[in-house]
């Protein structure tokens, strides 16, 4: 029998995450994509940003897509772990990776820059130009991600590309690069209506970059053991 070979990788020594991966429950997959990092090639460039903000949903929970049943759009959420679904939020594009079982996912809610030898200044340089504050200005690295569509601005990720599709490693994958939360922290959710699971605390956080994140849970007011859990974080499955 023929030994299968191995896919080209974009680069000598990439640790591009398989597919197997992302087949797991969502809250576990949501937990192991803290310190991650998105590869996205954009203009001959790989733009790249840690992951540092991720949201679990499940088919059987109000507030997420797939609860309102199957649909050609959402296809992507019924399919096996490690599919892209991408959807239009507040008139950006938002990223989500499929998990274990029909209709789970996780949303990847924000995002640190990442520079290395494959993503230099230039390609921060990009991501502020994709990705501009209000008055035309370069955004600051710090918020440039921080939010589910500035994320996929900055990246240049958009619906039409992505939705539905496979990673591809010489265009868009997730790598392991030995990065890994000290500590993650636990929450609700944000955004979801009343009614619709808005306490479910499927929200996790990299516990060093929560003044990156969406909005920060450990803002003034809040209270460990009512507003949000500190976990510890276990070593990565990848």
């Amino acid at each position: 029998m023929p030994v299968a070979l191995a896919p080209d990788l974009p680069w000598p020594g990439a640790r591009p995450l398989p597919d197997a991966f992302f087949n797991r429950d969502a809250q576990t997959l949501a937990r192991e994509l803290l310190g991650k990092v998105i590869r996205h090639r954009f203009g001959g460039l790989w733009l790249s940003a840690r992951i540092i903000e991720t949201e679990a949903y499940y088919l059987v929970d109000k507030g997420s897509h797939a609860s309102l049943g199957y649909t050609e759009k959402r296809r992507a959420l019924f399919a096996d772990g490690g599919h892209i679904y991408m959807y239009y939020a507040r008139g950006g594009d938002s990223l989500n990776f499929s998990a274990h079982g029909p209709g789970n996912a996780v949303l990847i809610k924000s995002a640190y820059p990442w520079l290395d030898a494959h993503s230099g200044p230039e390609a921060l340089a990009t991501m502020q130009r994709n990705n501009p504050d209000g008055h035309g200005q370069p955004r600051p690295a710090e918020r440039l991600c921080a939010g589910q569509t500035l994320l996929c601005r900055a990246l240049g990720l958009k619906v039409r590309d992505w939705d539905a599709q496979r990673f591809d490693l010489k265009r868009l994958f997730v790598e392991d690069v030995g990065e890994q939360p000290a500590a993650i922290i636990q929450c609700a959710r944000l955004g979801i209506p009343k009614g619709r699971d808005e306490h479910l605390p499927y929200r996790f956080v990299d516990a060093d970059y929560t003044r990156h994140c969406t909005r920060n849970p450990l803002r003034r007011g809040q209270v460990e053991g009512r507003d949000y859990r500190m976990l510890t974080a276990e070593p990565s499955q990848a």
